[in-house]
């Protein structure tokens, strides 16, 4: 099976931007507080534990993170013709849908963890493949 080529300036920028809403998405602008709330933390004992790791390699797994998942949105996307800013948008929500939403809330569900958290991972899932569907979609 030969994959499609992909446009890696595009990856590039895609994992960048997921990497940039996921510090958005995580500070006190949107959802840090609820998040820390539902994990049943306060800040500082979060910051404790995240003492006990290495933050700058955390962010550096976080942004290869980002990178394999603008990378395999844009393989997938490649796949299709007549591809618009929806199109992509649909495709990662799908791509969403099916494998990070239903396994993160199965795996959240056994972990009796609480929903509120579930939906603050996994909205940052949603809206990150989305946009890097569109960006991929666009700038193919």
């Amino acid at each position: 099976m030969n994959l499609p080529a992909v446009n890696y300036l595009a990856v590039l920028v895609s994992g960048v931007l997921l990497f940039v809403l996921g510090g958005l998405w995580y500070s006190p602008v949107l959802f840090a507080k609820p998040w820390m709330a539902a994990q049943g933390k306060t800040e500082a004992e979060l910051r404790a534990q995240a003492g006990t790791a290495s933050m700058p390699m955390m962010y550096l797994q976080a942004f290869v993170g980002a990178l394999i998942t603008s990378w395999v949105i844009a393989v997938l996307l490649n796949h299709f013709v007549d591809l618009t800013p929806v199109r992509g948008a649909l495709l990662g929500a799908l791509c969403w849908l099916g494998f990070a939403g239903v396994t993160s809330y199965v795996s959240a569900l056994f972990a009796m963890k609480p929903k509120g958290l579930w939906l603050i991972d996994s909205g940052y899932n949603l809206v990150s493949f989305m946009l890097a569907g569109v960006l991929l979609a666009v700038w193919r």
